[in-house]
């Protein structure tokens, strides 16, 4: 199904210990003479090989750590990774990037394939600065804390100890008393680490803003935007989509909220009645433990595409899963990619809900999309756009819906699920569009206090509030809400990324409803390009269009909303 990339460059035993073992393949390669076409495509072949080799090993360092966020020897690995070995490796990148894009041979090379890739290394080039290597070390050390501080995060409800993940089950519960205890208790919980975040978020701030600084920009948004290859949208663009969200999406969710309200007989909804579910209705149940998920989602996914669910269990055979929630385990969910075997990990914190089904079929998108792309010559033909991979892994939350009976074969409780699911795609965007905004601003105002940080926060967050949600008397506990979502501290800008890849997905999914052979087909084709084409070039591979100017985004939210009224009809006559 999947092979490990054969080595002809290093020897088969090689591993990576420190940079001294490293060292001399960098050092042959800088020496290497390049006299014709035939020479450059080995030598990145051989650069590619070391590549893979070391992208793997700092993967596993960091996969462990997540894993078990207590273990000191695993942290120490990985802080030994980003301390001394990394900083070696930048400095080499850029003198070999140099060498390459200086060869008279690069201009033989077929553009069609190599475009984006010479393309990045370009922009690598550019912000490349000595000075910054060992800022980016601290960056990523640093950006790992949140992990170890949110994994020790635990509530305790009925005399039992949950992690936050567990506990948020609770918000399920018909009774609203129980509802509001444990939601204060998890927001409560997160308080108390509240002045440790936010030193470390400033921290992160101001190292981030040194680094543009030092590349010759003005502030780090736009040294952000080139380094995540940004090629085809501006942060202008951006604030388009934040406009379409409250124009287009806002209306919907308004709506949503009045019949949840409706729905469970309140006056006033508040947060915590947003998951629950009505007396008369159970909790969802799809899966009993975290084999049993697995297992489904294999069916699943083997009743929408063969080699979707072949992929899981190459996965399953490799040992690369870790799904279950535990003290100790850093919060959130992942794919990691590994570069030489092939076969990436999924990390994930299950806890028995509804979200932890969708969470499982998202990050094996992801997976799938790791599979597809793995046979590509080079490791660099494999660095796709965040925003493709966000469509692989969201189209697959939608495509998979089909076949959700998997999980329930009670057709009420299926009904129930799937338009959970579809008012899931309408509500988050209003999240994307807050915790987009709020980085743009923290960015353009490095120097910003504390308590500018919480009041724009709380600015931002009334803009895209609903107007049917009411948030009276939670103003302390929602004023450091956005320390929930772990993309602000570890992958900075990474989250529009969602809303452009959700609408994709929706285009998907409609491409889907049509013709389903066809779009899978689509699907597949796309991600096996990797990153060889443009955004825009992938998304027409796809058979979907690159956009979210608020018309496109009014035009695909009016197609899951008739979805949605379909289920709602179909639910009622049921």
């Amino acid at each position: 199904m999947i092979q490990k990339l054969q080595r002809r460059y290093l020897p088969e035993n090689f591993e990576v210990n420190t940079w001294e073992d490293i060292g001399p393949y960098f050092d042959a390669l800088q020496k290497a003479p390049i006299a014709s076409k035939h020479d450059l495509e080995n030598w990145l072949n051989q650069l590619s090989e070391l590549e893979a080799v070391i992208s793997e090993d700092a993967c596993w360092r960091q996969i462990r750590m997540t894993c078990d966020t207590a273990n000191t020897e695993l942290q120490q690995r990985f802080e030994y990774f980003c301390t001394h070995i990394q900083p070696q490796v930048q400095v080499y990148a850029d003198e070999l990037n140099k060498k390459l894009m200086a060869s008279p041979f690069v201009k033989e090379l077929d553009t069609a394939t190599y475009f984006t890739m010479l393309r990045n290394i370009e922009k690598n080039i550019t912000l490349f600065r000595a000075e910054n290597v060992a800022i980016q070390s601290e960056l990523s050390v640093l950006q790992q804390q949140y992990g170890a501080i949110a994994g020790q995060m635990t509530v305790e409800v009925d005399g039992q100890i949950f992690t936050l993940q567990q506990a948020a089950k609770f918000l399920e519960n018909p009774n609203r008393e129980k509802r509001e205890e444990v939601y204060k208790k998890i927001y409560e919980r997160r308080l108390q680490n509240a002045p440790e975040l936010n030193d470390l978020y400033t921290q992160l701030i101001q190292k981030r803003h040194q680094v543009a600084i030092n590349a010759g920009y003005s502030h780090y948004t736009p040294y952000k935007f080139v380094e995540m290859g940004r090629f085809d949208y501006t942060p202008a663009d951006c604030a388009k989509f934040h406009e379409g969200v409250k124009q287009h999406v806002l209306p919907l969710v308004n709506h949503i909220y009045a019949e949840k309200k409706k729905e469970l007989q309140l006056d006033v909804l508040k947060p915590w009645d947003l998951e629950a579910i009505p007396a008369d209705k159970k909790p969802l149940k799809p899966f009993t433990n975290t084999d049993d998920l697995l297992g489904k989602t294999k069916t699943c996914l083997q009743n929408l595409d063969p080699f979707f669910a072949d992929c899981l269990q190459t996965m399953q055979q490799m040992g690369r899963f870790d799904l279950e929630s535990r003290t100790g385990k850093a919060p959130g969910g992942y794919n990691c990619p590994l570069a030489e075997t092939g076969a990436p990990f999924i990390f994930m914190n299950a806890a028995g809900t509804m979200d932890d089904v969708v969470t499982m079929v998202h990050e094996g998108g992801h997976a799938v999309h790791s599979f597809l792309a793995h046979p590509l010559a080079l490791t660099a033909f494999k660095e796709y756009p965040t925003e493709m991979a966000e469509v692989a892994s969201m189209a697959m939350e939608l495509f998979s819906m089909q076949h959700w009976d998997v999980f329930f074969t009670n057709k009420t409780e299926l009904l129930q699920a799937k338009l959970h699911q579809l008012e899931r795609v309408i509500t988050i965007f209003p999240w994307i569009a807050i915790i987009d905004k709020f980085q743009h601003w923290v960015y353009a105002h490095p120097s910003h206090s504390v308590e500018e940080r919480m009041a724009t926060w709380q600015q931002i967050r009334a803009e895209f509030a609903s107007s049917e949600l009411d948030t009276t008397g939670l103003e302390n506990l929602l004023a450091h809400s956005w320390q929930r979502q772990l993309h602000l501290f570890e992958v900075p800008f990474y989250y529009i990324e969602y809303g452009i890849a959700q609408l994709g997905a929706i285009a998907m999914w409609r491409q889907f409803q049509q013709n389903g052979e066809r779009a899978l087909q689509h699907y597949k084709q796309a991600l096996a390009l990797g990153g060889t084409k443009t955004l825009p070039e992938l998304y027409t591979a796809a058979g979907i269009e690159f956009s979210f100017e608020p018309g496109y985004v009014a035009e695909l939210m009016q197609f899951v909303w008739v979805e949605t009224e379909k289920l709602q009809r179909e639910a009622a006559t049921s």
